[in-house]
């Protein structure tokens, strides 16, 4: 993890960062309306009404957004955060191996293997999960592959969630903090033929079910570009920023490559959708990435500048 962003961020693995916000009475009978019970694949409702309802629930969902860089050293410093904070951690990683998170999270000081071998880390790894589901390979009796749906039409993401809903449910033997939901990265899914109605869904119920039902958080990656025709990706981004409580947008330099900056990182947090006179707070900085931390620091004042 980067000290500087917790810092930022004003978080510590001493006390893993969980949204304050209570369940207000309002609220609360919206648990056990039809639209929040729907089976996993069917249409649902994605109104105003939703989104304030999950404003209003335990858990926390952050958003990390990249546009014209690589916005993946967020996810890093997210992993190696909860992990040393104590937190159950399912990763659904779909766009590298285990082997590339696991090298890079030695260099933050920590080991993930370690973390799967004492069940704090539930590690769905994307790459060889379409593998095995694409060239025919076994599963174990009574596992089903969370990808299966690759091999289908691609609407249905149920055995994926249900993965997720199964890794975080605390056992008796558990002594696990919060549990967390992390993502990397949403827009593969759009790749692999997942319509947006569908990713949506799925980000819908594992929010009810991790933070509603377990009170824990999720965080999930995504990209965008300003610039893009891709419409369905983008359709995805501005849904998800609408519903998140936190925003973490990495940029590209809009004056190209620089060896002492190498990009521009949005904060954004929202305010209270009860305290309508509440508004986001948007800070930003620039920074460098180094080989085992990123520095942060206010736009202009670079030492390579100063």
């Amino acid at each position: 993890m980067f000290i500087e962003l917790n810092e930022l961020l004003n978080a510590s693995p001493e006390r893993p960062e969980q949204s304050s916000l209570e369940l207000s009475d309002s609220a609360e009978p919206a648990l056990q309306d039809e639209r929040f019970c729907l089976p996993l694949g069917s249409k649902m409702y994605h109104g105003q009404t939703t989104v304030r309802f999950f404003r209003n629930i335990f858990g926390k969902l952050t958003l990390l957004r990249d546009t014209k860089t690589d916005g993946s050293f967020l996810v890093h410093h997210f992993l190696s955060f909860y992990l040393k904070a104590g937190c159950k951690v399912c990763f659904v990683a779909l766009l590298q191996s285990f082997s590339h998170y696991n090298i890079i999270a030695q260099k933050l000081g920590v080991s993930l293997s370690a973390a799967k071998e004492r069940g704090q880390l539930v590690f769905l790894e994307g790459l060889k999960s379409c593998f095995d589901v694409l060239f025919g390979e076994e599963q174990h009796v009574g596992q089903t592959n969370p990808l299966r749906f690759v091999s289908d039409d691609g609407s249905n993401l149920k055995t994926m969630y249900e993965f997720v809903r199964t890794s975080l449910m605390a056992s008796g033997s558990d002594s696990w903090k919060c549990p967390v939901l992390l993502v990397d990265d949403l827009s593969v899914l759009l790749s692999l033929g997942v319509r947006p109605v569908d990713i949506l869904d799925f980000i819908h119920y594992c929010r009810v079910a991790v933070c509603s039902q377990l009170k824990g958080n999720i965080v999930v990656l995504v990209h965008s570009n300003d610039d893009s025709e891709d419409e369905e990706n983008e359709l995805v981004v501005n849904s998800l920023c609408h519903q998140s409580n936190l925003i973490l947008w990495a940029e590209g330099l809009a004056t190209g490559f620089c060896k002492d900056v190498h990009g521009q990182l949005k904060i954004i947090q929202k305010g209270s959708s009860e305290l309508k006179a509440e508004r986001n707070l948007l800070r930003i900085y620039q920074y460098k990435i180094q080989d085992k931390n990123v520095t942060f620091f206010a736009r202009g004042m670079s030492a390579a500048v100063l």
